[in-house]
């Protein structure tokens, strides 16, 4: 009830939440600041952290984390504290508009419930504001020099982290025309993250296996995995999961539900793109064969 009221509530004042999305290394933070400019979005939640005016007010920032498990949780604001400590800014805050950034609609989404913030009104996807050639140019640099955009000037992230190893790039935006054009310059900052070797981040097929059958587990305790299948394909993982459930049991909604858990988990934990996961009953077995095994 706490949680509804608190989204009306930002309604009601009036608040709007506009979403940045695209796959890990396309640029999404690094274009974050047009996207700001064209729409008058004021805030910007960008891996775990709270931005205005170039300037972090709040949280920490995933791309600091050890691990990569470490820094997906950073993003979706897992930790008790951190969530608390953002969502507190937010309420200090004057702002109308707010601009969350993330690697699937499903991702942004729970970041704005996370935070107790209005859904999403307007989705843009990084296909909509950059080229083909802009993405893979990001894509390439990423996977090549491992460098991670943090949409503030190199001296705020050195303030917040001290030790971070980082680079600056400064961006040229132009506005008006003739006698009243003027030229903007921002600078973003460029760290290279702990958890990423060169930015190449890799999960083998047999971590997935395993999260999925943990997941299964978790929500079911009368099915068994027989299989699981694993496809990465350009457009997001599809797995095949087969299962083998015994005679009698109610599946009504279960498998649907069961669907909905697994996909939630793959990418909240991994940040990997899921497009399908097909639940297969595979067999039907009674309890004697289900003992003898």
């Amino acid at each position: 009830m706490k949680h509804l009221l608190s989204q009306l509530i930002w309604r009601f004042r009036g608040i709007r939440v506009f979403a940045l999305v695209g796959k890990s290394g396309t640029g999404k933070s690094f274009r974050a600041r047009l996207v700001m400019q064209k729409y008058g979005i004021e805030l910007l939640i960008d891996d775990g952290l709270l931005i205005r005016d170039q300037k972090i007010i709040a949280g920490r920032s995933a791309k600091r984390e050890k691990a990569y498990l470490s820094a997906v949780k950073t993003a979706l604001f897992t930790d008790r504290e951190h969530r608390k400590q953002v969502r507190a800014a937010l309420e200090r805050e004057r702002f109308k508009r707010v601009l969350i950034i993330g690697t699937s609609d499903r991702m942004v989404v729970k970041i704005a419930d996370i935070l107790q913030l209005p859904a999403p009104s307007r989705f843009i996807h990084i296909e909509d504001i950059a080229t083909a050639d802009e993405i893979n140019t990001a894509i390439n640099y990423r996977k090549v020099q491992g460098g991670h955009v943090i949409p503030v000037p190199s001296i705020e992230v050195r303030r917040n982290y001290p030790r971070a190893m980082t680079d600056s790039i400064k961006i040229l935006f132009k506005k008006g025309a003739g006698l009243f054009r003027r030229h903007d310059v921002y600078e973003k900052a460029v760290v290279r993250p702990d958890f990423s070797a060169k930015g190449r981040i890799t999960i083998s097929e047999a971590a997935l296996s395993q999260m999925i059958m943990h997941c299964v587990y978790e929500y079911s305790s009368v099915a068994r995995i027989r299989k699981v299948s694993v496809k990465n394909e350009p457009r997001g993982y599809t797995f095949d999961v087969y299962l083998d459930i015994p005679y009698g049991s109610q599946l009504s909604g279960t498998i649907h539900g069961m669907q909905n858990y697994v996909v939630e988990n793959l990418e909240k934990y991994t940040g990997i793109m899921v497009r399908r996961v097909n639940i297969v009953v595979d067999t039907i077995s009674d309890r004697a064969d289900r003992e003898q095994r």
